[in-house]
């Protein structure tokens, strides 16, 4: 498992009854979390005083509960910060775990020795986006949410990369990606975080069991002859790492080089135990 143990300003304290408790910067949240099965004793006092918990609610959905919460606030990872907001569906705006992959690809990048440019899809609030631009590559970010690339940006502001060279665009990735091919355009290294479902700006359906293989497939027409990465997270569970493997290495094989995937995970202060987020997978060269 690849562990997301970096963070200052992030931490899973304690995990129970279906439920985490979290402290981003200055504040404790409780929010659902379905991997935690286990029932254990609930003895850190955030529990009780938490400044926000979202509520699971039996007809699907939920909604959040609050005790001295800003609208907003923002935390750090390394030279990045983000700013944090709660939403519906229990989201704050940023995955933590994924901090082992930014770590990974930087490091790449900055070790290239020449000038990287990266493809961030499904790019959501652009933690992939700021971390890769903080290392010196030339990204484009595109995610089919306004929303998110306007928080993406103001990501960016806060992090003080306003004029790094990022091309922002709101559209269907697979669109995109398709037009890309025929202006011939190339990438030395591709990211994509796909949604288990969703809905592109005109309504475009994705359904990952069905889109995600022919996507990989696609994906790999924007690779520059000497490509650095790839990435594919998944938050789907019919997807494990040994399904990621298999299609990226099938894929991938004409440009040599190694695939590993993995579960990604965060530490749990009080248990000593990783929870799992996920899975990721990983081609180099």
């Amino acid at each position: 498992m690849w562990i997301a143990d970096q963070w200052k300003d992030y931490e899973v304290i304690d995990t129970s009854q279906g439920e985490k408790l979290e402290r981003w910067g200055d504040y404790l949240l409780v929010r659902p979390d379905p991997q935690v099965i286990w029932n254990t004793k609930k003895q850190h006092r955030g529990w009780k005083h938490p400044n926000g918990h979202y509520h699971r609610s039996s007809r699907g959905g939920g909604e959040w509960e609050f005790f001295d919460l800003p609208q907003q606030w923002s935390i750090s990872y390394g030279s990045l910060t983000f700013n944090l907001k709660p939403f519906s569906f229990k989201h704050t705006g940023l995955f933590p775990e994924q901090a082992v992959n930014w770590d990974w690809f930087s490091e790449k990048i900055r070790n290239a020795g020449r000038p990287i440019k990266v493809l961030n899809l499904f790019a959501y609030t652009g933690g992939a986006t700021l971390a890769a631009a903080a290392a010196g590559a030339n990204v484009t970010h595109v995610d089919a949410s306004k929303g998110m690339v306007t928080w993406a940006k103001e990501n960016a502001a806060s992090s003080g990369l306003s004029q790094a060279p990022i091309r922002w665009l709101v559209d269907d990735c697979m669109k995109f990606v398709e037009r890309e091919i025929r202006r011939g355009n190339h990438y030395d290294g591709i990211i994509m975080d796909p949604p288990s479902y969703g809905r592109g700006p005109k309504g475009e359906i994705w359904k990952i069991e069905d889109s995600i293989h022919p996507f990989i497939q696609l994906c790999t027409k924007l690779l520059s002859d000497d490509p650095l990465f790839f990435l594919v997270n998944s938050y789907t569970t019919g997807l494990a790492p040994a399904v990621l493997t298999y299609m990226i290495s099938t894929e991938l094989k004409q440009f040599g080089g190694s695939v590993d995937s993995q579960e990604i995970g965060l530490p749990v202060t009080e248990s000593g135990l990783v929870l799992p987020c996920g899975a990721s997978g990983r081609w180099e060269r």
